[in-house]
């Protein structure tokens, strides 16, 4: 399972992540995938482009895996 470090901030948008881990090639590609309902954290669908994930949790989609840290 792969690892996203927040370093010093509190949070990253769930689409920012999707961005940032290349998992989508736009913000606009991860606001997408994520209104099609196809991103879970913690095991459930979200659907909140803006979502803010913290330390801990686990974020996958298309079958790739992230724990926040």
């Amino acid at each position: 399972m792969n690892q996203f470090s927040l370093d010093d901030h509190p949070f990253v948008a769930l689409c920012d992540l999707l961005k940032l881990e290349g998992w989508c090639d736009s913000g606009g590609a991860a606001k997408t995938a994520i209104e099609q309902s196809l991103v879970k954290v913690d095991g459930k669908i979200e659907t909140r482009k803006r979502c803010k994930i913290v330390s801990g949790q686990v974020v996958s989609f298309a079958g790739q895996q992230v724990t926040v840290l």
